[in-house]
């Protein structure tokens, strides 16, 4: 039996991730992927047992270290607009690190991925998340609103930039790039949004 490599493994992920974000799931298939790698079909069997195989223990590797990039240094203790700021920090540094990902992951929520992947979600993150928003609440720093609400307004704004940013340009087909500036410029926006 063929040991595990690393390396080849971490290629597979990025290249499935983009090829799905390229091609979509319908247009993703082991043997492209095999090909953008530049292995054996036969190859890719060692690691993973069939397509949905591959697609679903990618996706959820890829949330666990989305999750981990998200809660850098984080404290659920921390203010409102201390927390809600290294969040911002730490989800747009994963996205410019890992540009596939969050394209990667849309593509999955209208999928029947959406089931296996998301409810493996890391639960840490939901518990840490939960215990961040109970005490801005608490504090007076936001108001009660649904969880929709609140994420329509604290990260829309960050994901649509990234996106963006990843097609190269903006609504009307104007050239963007993203920085820094925009970032926070954004980001001051959304706190005064959510704050009283």
């Amino acid at each position: 039996m063929r040991t595990r490599d690393v390396e080849k493994e971490e290629l597979v992920k990025h290249k499935a991730m983009e090829l799905v974000v390229k091609d979509g799931l319908e247009g993703f298939s082991v043997n492209k992927l095999a090909k953008a790698c530049g292995i054996s079909v036969a190859t890719l069997y060692i690691y993973y047992k069939d397509k949905d195989d591959l697609i679903t223990a990618i996706a959820i590797e890829e949330s666990k270290i989305m999750t981990s990039s998200s809660l850098k240094d984080f404290d659920p203790e921390m203010s409102f607009a201390d927390g809600l700021k290294l969040q911002w920090k730490n989800r747009y540094k994963y996205m410019m690190e890992h540009p596939y990902s969050i394209p990667f992951f849309e593509q999955l929520r209208t999928s029947t991925y959406e089931e296996k992947v998301f409810a493996n979600m890391n639960v840490e993150f939901k518990k840490t998340m939960g215990k961040f928003m109970d005490n801005a609440l608490k504090r007076g720093e936001i108001n009660k609103m649904p969880l929709e609400v609140y994420w329509s307004i604290a990260f829309s704004p960050l994901y649509s930039l990234a996106k963006f940013h990843q097609n190269g340009k903006s609504i009307g087909g104007h050239p963007f790039t993203i920085s820094n500036k925009i970032v926070w410029q954004t980001f001051d926006l959304v706190l005064k949004a959510l704050t009283p």
